[in-house]
């Protein structure tokens, strides 16, 4: 921590004894002029014999003050006496005792003491004064080589705009003595090295050079320098490494300020915007209210609502355009209008770019006609390019912070609706900050379509149990095996009763299985029989080849027989591998026609869901005919599922039959986000019965038949609507003219399901020899073709 100083330990007073020694011995002497000037006033230098010695007081009025002027004229030449700030200063302070009108104007308030407040890189001004009055004593008297001046800014509001403008105090100690009071000090080798590592330190100084044996009698000569843009410049760059500068309201309007001190105009108004592909984004704007900040109520606008404007002109100029008056600016559009009903005249506009891209727009403004001139569009250019490096950097960081809530509260999110969670998530960071425990807003989409499909494996939870109880069979006649074996062996009645158990397991498997049924046998086997192995092997070579063959056949990682599951899941995961390729592609031919919400899951088969409607939409016009278009899509969908995995039956292992269900409903309803299951549901009890009716029909039964409706081969579409089976038939039967569906359409009545009554369906079968049918399949770059998959032949996706 540093000494506490006093405000200035030397002794100081203000003295023109180096000023007049300078006229003596270096004016008059080498010119006429002031050696006349010099003789001019000499008599009035003898009638007044205090001017030659230090001016206790030399603020009260006296009959020398002429003297002084003419004095001062070799220090100030008189040509630029009225407009430079400049003056004399008491030693090492701040006390001024001549100073030039712009000085005192810009400088001084009605006391004489100075305005504003100093900046001082890194030290306070106390200090700072101690630390250079020990630089004079090291240079003076010692001629130790050391500089003697600080950086040092002044910021004064100007007289006239009330704003910041900056100041740079240069100093010059030419007319200032420093003397010793007494003996001077000695310095040794050991005081200087550590003089040299503490010269910004005056604290170290005070032992070698105690500050009550100097003294300092003369002037300082100040000038005040504008560099208000260096400056302002400097604050700018420094501001705009700050996210929050671009972002919030307190930073932009802070920008503002600056700008508004850059330019010297006060009502200077700043704006900026941010180019997203098409769109526009208003960001912030230097109004009143922080409604104007991104995260409360920026705007998105359509590039082309800027076409021929003066902001599309700054584009097309590719640097700052200024408009003198906006009311006089021809073709004005209504983006310019926009800019008068803001109260704003006057307007200088530039094209943000990042890496020769358009990423922003960048605007200020005032409401006084021509408040900007030529230079202002320089300054303009100059300046765009930091606005260009903070909004890019911004927006990365945004980007980053937005994806990191979306990423957290809502895992992946479908793209047609990213939109909608990143405006949720900008809401969350301006509510909450970095609060990662707070919720996001509800995210509602309400008047929606839904559109669902499914394609199931028929009789997949048989096939699996089959293939379950197959395995088993097999897992247990190898154990049995052993028992036999080791039994004629060493002829045990404990190994009789184990064989025993062993054919009443296989009994029990054969008849049918529970649930929990094989895990019951696995227990069994792995604690009665598998712990006796090593001593089984020993009663002979059969025994132990029973042993290895049961060790072979048996999953080490299961623990059981993997052969007929096996086959049964790689079929089931090649079905639904394929079927969703399938999908995924068509999807992507829909998505592109028109933006919707869609969602596929994999359990046996796959099934779907995709909403679409206006509240979906970020911008843009909404139609029902991409409602009815996408209908149609899933027909046509289920055909070429149909007959694509018609085509991967001979190459499965277990050949699977597939069915194909579409549920069709004319009536929106409303979906939301699910934060905790990270997914959409419906929303409200009105519209549960969608989510009900999609859960159960798939159990559905035709009335009075006794029958499933899904079917293999065919085509289900399940409706409560006169209306919407009107639609629907219409598609089919525009399917069955382009060869996709056969000539057997079927209108059903179906048996009520828990919950839900009145329901009926239409079905139809699939021209599984379509070629229509298999030209889209080419089309879409799926081509069933053999390749090696876990010792089974498969077809592969050939990706066009």
């Amino acid at each position: 921590m540093h000494e506490i100083l006093p405000e200035f330990p030397f002794q100081h007073a203000v003295s023109l004894k180096p000023l007049l020694d300078y006229w003596e011995n270096v004016l008059a002497p080498s010119d006429e002029h002031w050696a006349a000037q010099l003789a001019a006033i000499r008599p009035e230098l003898e009638n007044n014999p205090e001017l030659r010695e230090p001016l206790v007081d030399w603020s009260r009025p006296t009959p020398c003050g002429e003297v002084l002027r003419k004095l001062m004229n070799a220090v100030f030449p008189p040509a630029f006496w009225e407009y430079e700030a400049v003056g004399a200063l008491e030693p090492l302070s701040l006390r001024p005792f001549f100073v030039s009108p712009e000085f005192e104007r810009l400088m001084l308030d009605e006391r004489g003491s100075f305005r504003g407040k100093i900046q001082l890189l890194g030290e306070s001004f106390d200090r700072a004064k101690i630390a250079r009055a020990y630089l004079l004593i090291l240079h003076r008297l010692y001629g130790m080589p050391c500089g003697t001046d600080y950086p040092l800014t002044r910021v004064v509001p100007d007289p006239e705009t009330g704003l910041d403008r900056y100041f740079r105090i240069e100093t010059r100690f030419k007319f200032m003595e420093v003397k010793a009071l007494g003996e001077l000090p000695r310095l040794s080798p050991q005081d200087l090295e550590r003089i040299a590592g503490n010269v910004t330190q005056p604290e170290h100084f005070r032992e070698i050079l105690p500050p009550e044996l100097f003294a300092f009698y003369g002037f300082s000569v100040v000038r005040a320098v504008d560099v208000t843009e260096s400056e302002v410049l400097s604050l700018l760059g420094r501001d705009l490494v700050d996210r929050d500068s671009v972002f919030s309201h307190m930073g932009f309007m802070r920008l503002q300020q600056r700008l508004r001190a850059l330019f010297r105009v006060p009502e200077l108004v700043a704006s900026l915007a941010a180019i997203q592909g098409d769109q526009v984004l208003m960001l912030n704007k230097g109004c009143a209210t922080k409604e104007c900040c991104i995260f409360s109520e920026s705007t998105h606008l359509p590039m082309r609502e800027f076409e021929g404007s003066s902001f599309h002109r700054a584009v097309e100029l590719d640097r700052a355009f200024r408009v003198p008056d906006i009311l006089a600016y021809e073709p004005r559009t209504p983006a310019d209008e926009d800019i008068y009903h803001h109260g704003i005249r006057s307007v200088i506009i530039a094209p943000l770019k990042f890496r020769d891209q358009l990423i922003g727009i960048f605007k200020i403004g005032a409401p006084t006609p021509g408040a900007f001139g030529h230079s202002a569009e320089t300054l303009v250019n100059q300046i765009a390019p930091l606005f260009s490096m903070a909004l890019k950097r911004s927006l990365d960081e945004l980007d980053h912070r937005v994806g990191d809530v979306v990423k957290k509260k809502c895992t992946a999110v479908h793209a047609s609706v990213e939109w909608r969670f990143k405006k949720a998530a900008l809401a969350h960071l301006e509510r909450h900050g970095h609060d990662s425990e707070a919720e996001l807003e509800p995210i509602i989409f309400p008047d929606v379509y839904p559109l669902y499909g499914a394609t199931d494996i028929r009789g997949s939870s048989d096939a699996r149990i089959r293939a379950i109880q197959a395995d088993l069979m097999e897992h247990l006649g190898l154990a049995a095996e052993i028992a036999q074996r080791a039994g004629t062996m060493q002829p045990l009645g404990i190994l009789q009763e184990l064989e025993h158990r062993l054919q009443g397991y296989r009994e029990q498997t054969n008849l049918g299985l529970s649930s929990g049924d094989d895990f019951g046998v696995i227990r069994f086997l792995r604690q009665e029989l598998e712990p006796i192995f090593p001593l089984l092997s020993e009663f002979g070579p059969a025994v132990g080849q029973a042993v290895d063959a049961y060790r072979a056949a048996v999953d080490p990682g299961l623990g059981t027989v993997y052969r007929c599951r096996k086959a049964f899941e790689e079929s089931v995961s090649l079905f639904n591998e394929r079927v969703s390729a399938y999908l995924d592609r068509e999807e992507a031919a829909a998505q592109a026609i028109f933006p919707h919400y869609f969602d596929k899951h994999q359990t046996d088969g796959v099934d779907y869901i995709a909403y679409m409607g206006r509240s979906m939409l970020e911008e843009g016009e909404f139609n029902d005919l991409y409602v009815r278009n996408l209908r149609l899509w899933q027909i046509v969908v289920a055909c070429g599922i149909a007959w694509h995995t018609e085509q991967l039956k001979p190459l499965m292992a277990v050949p699977l039959e597939a069915t194909h269900l579409i549920l069709v409903t004319h009536t929106p309803l409303s979906i939301r986000f699910r934060f905790e299951e990270k997914r959409f549901e419906v929303d409200g009890a009105y519209n549960i019965g969608h989510a009900i009716i999609r859960s159960r029909i798939d159990k559905a039964t035709v009335k009075g038949a006794r029958e499933r409706l899904t079917q293999p081969g065919r085509i289900a579409i399940v409706y409560s609507r006169a209306d919407e089976a009107q639609e629907m038939t219409r598609y089919l039967t525009f399917l069955q003219a382009q060869g996709l569906l056969l000539d057997d359409l079927e209108s059903l009545d179906l048996d009520e399901l828990p919950g839900v009554k009145g329901l009926k369906a239409l079905r139809v079968g699939i021209d599984l020899e379509s070629a229509a049918l298999a030209e889209r399949a080419q089309r879409f770059g799926l081509v069933v073709s053999p390749t090696r998959d876990h010792g089974h032949e498969h077809p592969v996706a050939a990706h066009g």
